[in-house]
C-alpha cells in the first residue's frame, strides 16, 4: 500500500521573538532556559532538554560559524545515541506545525537549525 508522506512543517524561532498562533507546537530545544525570559512570556508548550547538545559540545561550538559543519556532525552523532527525544519531536511534527525555539543570537548557526535539518531527513 502506498501512503502519501506529508512533509514535516518544522520552523525555528528565537525565544525572544513574540509567539504567534501560526507557530503550532512550540518546543524549547536548549538545555538552559533563555536568560531574562519569563516562562509565561515564552509560551513554550514543551521543553526538551535531552535533545539539546551536550554542555561540552555547546561550549566547544561557542556559535563560531567556522565550526558549524563540525558542530552539526558531532550533534548528529550525539542524537544517534539518544533517539527518544528526536522520535518525540518527529511524532509532534507529524501531527502539525512544530516550532523549535532557541535562545542563541545567531539565527543561522544554532542547535535548533541543526535539529530542524536532522528531523527533515
Amino acid at each position: 500500500m502506498n501512503e502519501e508522506v506529508k512533509a514535516l512543517e518544522i520552523r525555528v524561532k528565537r525565544a525572544y521573538d513574540p509567539p504567534a498562533d501560526c507557530d503550532g507546537v512550540r518546543v524549547l530545544v536548549d538545555r538552559l532556559w533563555p536568560r531574562g525570559l519569563k516562562k509565561a512570556d515564552g509560551a513554550i508548550d514543551h521543553w526538551l532538554k535531552d535533545v539539546a547538545p551536550s554542555t561540552e559540545l555547546r561550549r566547544w561550538f561557542d556559535h563560531e560559524p567556522a565550526r558549524w559543519d563540525e558542530f552539526q556532525r558531532r550533534y548528529r552523532a550525539e542524537l544517534q545515541k539518544k533517539p527518544a527525544p528526536v522520535n518525540e519531536l518527529k511524532a509532534m511534527a507529524k501531527k502539525g506545525r512544530l516550532t523549535l525555539v532557541f535562545a542563541a543570537r545567531d539565527e543561522l548557526h544554532n542547535d535548533a537549525v541543526a535539529l530542524r535539518d536532522i528531523l527533515a531527513h
